[in-house]
């Protein structure tokens, strides 16, 4: 006999989203099922966001280590045991991961299924032996690692995102197809635990991002001997001595790249094929579900968030949605999906941050905008922990109207809160100045930047007259 469940919410992936819509449902006393046929917590935890940025923090380690010469600091060369990288990462995995348990979200009184979810009808879904009848749906099932059709590729074993954290040996020389932020992190991050590192795309590295900005990140990318191949299709990949070998032309000449081990990071796609979403009524393609404004499919019973409408793939996007989706189906409330700014960041050394538009995406979008910069070597704290590379540039509108901001430097994905909370607040540059920030701290660029903005007035001969009139009277 199958079990027959009526909630008012069942949420299908438990992924940062979907864990985000069942706990704040359940807060209010909504009864709540939730479905994940893998690992809670979803990529995210376990092959994403949290693994990266612990083996980024080994890497920096390491290379802390290398340049503590510069500080009169004279060590040995970094020591590198990759089983204990290994387990520091899923170290922080495993002390993560009772925020995303079972027993956590049955503790919050949320029904927890463990088994692949698909719909039956446009208001039922299967899951193991159980039915689930709810007022609402939530697809939340996240994406997987596409893997291109390049000849050869599944003759050899390769590491996605979903696997390269089980390796524990050293990586003698990774080879990277795919110049995104996943390779990119990854390929720096092996580069800094001592592999060799080859990076292949098939555009240009960082092609999204703003131009000066990158080629910051990528200058510190080549300075560190990381190759890089931009707008280079690789033809063929099979098998070798050393693991594995890489075949692309370069100037019109065949060349060949051999390596250890292979990384495919190439992108993402939704999880959408074993939901059995023609059932239900809800359109889709390839590249993610169809929604509107407040994330509603086709079926009107059916939402559908984070990675599985495709677009940006962001766990704080995913997060967003999810307070989109409570608002909606709880409070009958109907927010704008498109109406708010998503920040995104890119974790190498340094990090390369971004909110709003750049100043190309400005120009073309608004008649007049002003630009204004100001570089990490213009400040204290800076120089004090050398990292000096970098800059903060602010696109405004001529009233000063804050329409984006890139800062690549240390620290640039902490320092964009602030610029975030303006934009949300609809605060101008002009009125950053005011703020009375720590000295010495990297958060100094930012008020720097805004005075940037008055700069042409402290010229103006009718200002000069009236600072003069005035020291008239004392």
């Amino acid at each position: 006999m199958e079990e027959v469940l009526k909630p008012d919410l069942c949420v299908i992936g438990a992924g940062s989203g979907g864990l985000s819509v069942a706990a704040a449902a359940a807060q209010f006393g909504v009864p709540v099922v939730l479905i994940e046929k893998g690992l809670m917590g979803g990529d995210c935890l376990n092959y994403g966001c949290v693994p990266s940025k612990a083996l980024l923090a080994a890497g920096k380690r390491a290379d802390a280590v290398r340049t503590a010469s510069t500080f009169g600091v004279e060590v040995l060369e970094a020591q590198i045991d990759h089983r204990g990288v290994h387990d520091h990462v899923h170290g922080v995995i495993a002390a993560i991961a009772p925020n995303d348990s079972v027993e956590r979200f049955t503790g919050l009184g949320v029904r927890v299924i463990q088994a692949q979810a698909n719909f039956l009808d446009k208001s039922t879904v299967e899951a193991g032996r159980v039915l689930v009848r709810a007022r609402r749906f939530i697809i939340a099932t996240g994406s997987t690692p596409t893997v291109p059709p390049i000849p050869g590729l599944d003759e050899v074993p390769y590491l996605t995102n979903e696997t390269i954290f089980d390796v524990s040996e050293r990586i003698q020389h990774l080879i990277i197809l795919g110049g995104g932020p996943i390779g990119l992190e990854l390929g720096q991050a092996h580069r800094m635990l001592g592999a060799h590192v080859t990076i292949f795309d098939t555009g240009e590295f960082l092609g999204r991002d703003d131009p000066e900005a990158a080629q910051v990140v990528l200058k510190r990318l080549k300075e560190a001997e990381v190759e890089i191949y931009p707008n280079t299709r690789v033809e063929r990949v099979e098998r070798s001595v050393q693991g594995m070998a890489v075949h692309f032309h370069q100037d019109g000449e065949g060349v060949i790249i051999k390596g250890s081990h292979l990384l495919v990071a190439t992108g993402r796609k939704p999880n959408l094929k074993s939901l059995a979403l023609d059932r239900a009524g809800i359109t889709h393609t390839p590249d993610g579900i169809k929604v509107n404004e407040q994330l509603k499919t086709s079926n009107r019973k059916v939402y559908a968030i984070g990675d599985a409408i495709g677009g940006a793939q962001f766990t704080h996007l995913a997060n967003y949605h999810a307070s989109i989706v409570i608002k909606n189906a709880l409070f009958r409330l109907t927010p704008d999906v498109s109406a708010v700014n998503i920040p995104r960041v890119m974790y190498t050394d340094p990090e390369l941050a971004q909110v709003g538009l750049t100043d190309a995406e400005a120009r073309k979008k608004h008649r007049r905008v002003r630009i204004f910069r100001w570089p990490y070597a213009e400040n204290d704290r800076a120089q004090a922990e050398r990292k000096t590379e970098g800059f903060i540039k602010v696109i405004t509108k001529k009233n000063g109207t804050i329409l984006g901001v890139t800062i690549v430097g240390a620290e640039a994905g902490e320092l964009l809160q602030l610029w975030i909370v303006a934009m949300a607040k609809d605060i101008r540059i002009g009125d950053l100045i005011s703020l009375v920030l720590p000295y010495p701290t990297l958060s100094e660029i930012s008020k720097r930047v805004a005075f940037a903005y008055y700069q042409p007035s402290l010229s103006k001969r009718w200002l000069r007259s009236l600072i003069g009139l005035l020291r008239r009277f004392g």
